[in-house]
């Protein structure tokens, strides 16, 4: 599949990964939802999080990770909430990611992030 064409599964990572995906995505100067630190602070470091590629996007000043895929993110924090984040993910790592999920929970995440779900940015505004 070329980086142009978005996959349509749902991958799961655990925090530390998730970590890793988020300093990515800040060295290549992609797009994040949250300052650096903020998911070692925040996130639940047992949990298991979800990335669902929503489309391709691309940056004109940064060529050489164009196109990369900007994903949902369902996220889950340590007071047990799970909100809505945005990561932008290199395809090439998406793919490196294992595809362990099952069908129907695949249909359960993307029916949660399709949904009416609390944002980072409104979890922040009332608990930071």
């Amino acid at each position: 599949m070329a980086p142009s064409e978005i996959p349509r599964t749902v991958k799961v990572v655990n925090t530390a990964e998730l970590i890793h995906l988020d300093d990515e995505a800040r060295v290549c100067g992609l797009n994040r939802q949250h300052g650096a630190g903020w998911l070692a602070e925040h996130a639940d470091p047992e949990a298991a999080h979800y990335l669902w590629p929503a489309f391709v996007h691309r940056l004109n000043r940064r060529p050489e990770y164009s196109p990369h895929w900007r994903c949902m993110l369902l996220l889950a924090l340590r007071d047990g909430q799970h909100v809505f984040s945005l990561l932008d993910v290199l395809p090439a790592t998406f793919y490196r990611l294992p595809e362990t999920l099952d069908c129907e929970t695949k249909a359960q995440v993307v029916e949660r992030l399709s949904g009416q779900i609390q944002t980072v940015a409104e979890w922040s505004a009332r608990n930071v």
